[in-house]
């Protein structure tokens, strides 16, 4: 019996690290707010070029990889495969801005601290192997925080659950998610103060 317990947990916390890992958390949080804030046509012209121009490459990018033995799995767990994703990931970011820049005749805010944490995370990557899951997850949180703060909290909590199932998958050490969890908290605390300052 004292086997199947560490085996449930670590079942359920493979379950909970899939489900919440950057893409699907990001996703979440866009469909949320379209729902929220436009009508679907609006959200449609919003959220279609971020499909097509970030979520899918990243996607396709990543299996590729996987597919060619240039990365261990999904979640890219080693250091030295990281670099080329973050690299991968800001270009289509860049990519996204600028289209996004010329088309509408604004900077993308969230996405524009998305590349802010994705360049921070791949600095952090020199030195420790920062979790990825942790950061994006927080950054969600100050997300959903500009949106209804009770989802921010209940998406904090997400984050934090999402940390400790990384350690138990031994995916990251505990200093590897405080210090996801930690160059989050920065970007998001910038992120939040420049939303209040761009709306007053």
């Amino acid at each position: 019996m004292e086997e199947k317990q560490p085996l449930l947990v670590h079942k359920i916390s493979r379950i909970i690290s899939d489900f919440f890992n950057p893409l699907i958390s990001l996703f979440i949080f866009f469909v949320y707010m379209s729902v929220r804030e436009y009508s679907l046509k609006d959200s449609l012209l919003y959220f279609v070029p971020l499909l097509l121009m970030i979520i899918l490459p990243v996607v396709i990018w990543l299996v590729w990889n996987v597919k060619t033995g240039r990365y261990t799995n999904m979640d890219v767990s080693d250091r030295v495969q990281r670099k080329s994703l973050y690299i991968f990931i800001a270009a289509c970011v860049v990519a996204y801005l600028v289209f996004n820049y010329f088309r509408n005749g604004y900077i993308d805010l969230v996405m524009l601290f998305i590349l802010i944490l994705v360049f921070t995370m791949q600095i952090s990557n020199l030195f420790i192997k920062s979790s990825m899951h942790t950061a994006f997850n927080v950054f969600v949180a100050a997300l959903f925080f500009t949106l209804d703060w009770k989802a921010g909290l209940v998406w904090l909590g997400i984050a934090a659950l999402v940390g400790i199932t990384r350690i138990i998958l031994k995916r990251h050490t505990v200093k590897e998610v405080f210090m996801g969890a930690g160059i989050a908290f920065v970007v998001s605390f910038i992120y939040l103060y420049c939303n209040i300052q761009f709306q007053h």
